[in-house]
């Protein structure tokens, strides 16, 4: 069904020429009153912005492929964020989030906290440019209050220009979605309730720790390691066909790569797990899968016949996700 459409002032109209032009939705009329969409006419900064696709909004930061992970993969979890400069007096601590209640792009916490949402659609092709909008008037907002979405300024800093480069990245994963509030195991009536259908659809999952990126997963069906990584998509392809067509791309007896997601530029392998192994079973597999892999990236041959079917077959077995 279409959507009601607002009516369209005509062009004839008085243009309004003193003050800021609001911004409104990109199809929405104008409110300068020209009779045009806002898109076409004094949005066009921001709709020629959203063409403008950032391929690795978050190369450069810390963490990367955790930052990748927790956008597409992780359903609940949390770290820490670093600010250049350090934090405004009035804000005790900023803390990224996988998702936020309502799908807050971020909340500004009573106690002046702040919360930043990762999963959420985005006004512009660049991510980090996006989330650095929402952080910044998230520190000045009041404190108790959500921050709602708004078009950025596309020429507005990027996350890289708001943290700290050096500072540490280590999610926290949890369970569930308890760390929405100050005390969860206060909820009571519609907000318990909504706590708790969120959390019985979190999917169990957990970050390894001997390895950079990689997050087990439980599922009814199987077990799953996804882990996102950096190499070059068209070495790390030919990396991973050397070793499947050798027989060693598995993790261990009962285990199979599957395939690979794509996101925001890197590369996502997927292994298949049994039911039994866990997150800790996978450790020591993981490891040695990472020396068997940095050995297949150095090797500069061509790829042979059967190398070449077994990359064929993971190639179609490529989902992007963004």
């Amino acid at each position: 069904m279409a959507k009601k459409r607002r009516p369209q002032t005509k062009a004839s109209t008085p243009q309004r020429t003193d003050g800021d032009i609001p911004v409104v939705g990109a199809r929405e009329p104008c409110p300068c009153d020209s009779g045009r969409r806002y898109k076409a006419c004094h949005g066009r900064a921001a709709s020629h912005a959203v063409t403008e696709l950032v391929r690795r909004p978050f190369e450069g930061l810390p963490g990367e492929q955790d930052w990748v992970a927790l956008r597409e993969l992780v359903p609940a979890a949390t770290v820490e964020l670093t600010l250049k400069g350090g934090l405004p007096a009035d804000v005790p601590a900023v803390r990224l989030a996988t998702v936020l209640p309502m799908a807050w792009p971020a909340l500004r916490r009573d106690n002046g906290e702040v919360l930043l949402g990762l999963q959420n659609d985005t006004a512009s092709g660049d991510i980090s440019r996006d989330l650095a909008d929402v952080l910044q008037r998230a520190l000045t907002a009041e404190p108790g209050n959500p921050v709602g979405a708004a078009r950025p300024d596309p020429e507005g800093p990027r996350l890289q220009e708001l943290l700290d480069p050096e500072a540490e990245f280590t999610p926290e994963v949890h369970d569930g979605f308890d760390f929405w509030l100050d005390d969860a195991e206060a909820a009571t009536g519609e907000v318990a309730a909504s706590l708790e259908r969120a959390n019985s659809a979190a999917i169990p999952t957990a970050r390894l720790s001997g390895v950079e990126g990689a997050y087990w997963c439980e599922t009814p069906e199987k077990n799953h390691l996804r882990w996102v990584m950096t190499h070059p998509e068209e070495k790390l392809l030919d990396a991973l066909a050397r070793l499947h067509a050798a027989g060693e791309s598995t993790l261990g007896p009962d285990t199979r790569l599957v395939g690979s997601f794509r996101a925001h530029g890197l590369t996502v392998p997927v292994w298949d797990l049994p039911r039994a192994m866990t997150a800790e079973d996978c450790e020591k597999p993981a490891e040695s899968f990472a020396a068997r892999l940095a050995e297949a990236l150095a090797a500069a041959t061509p790829l042979s016949p059967d190398e070449r079917r077994a990359r064929s077959g993971l190639t179609n077995r490529q989902v992007t996700l963004n």
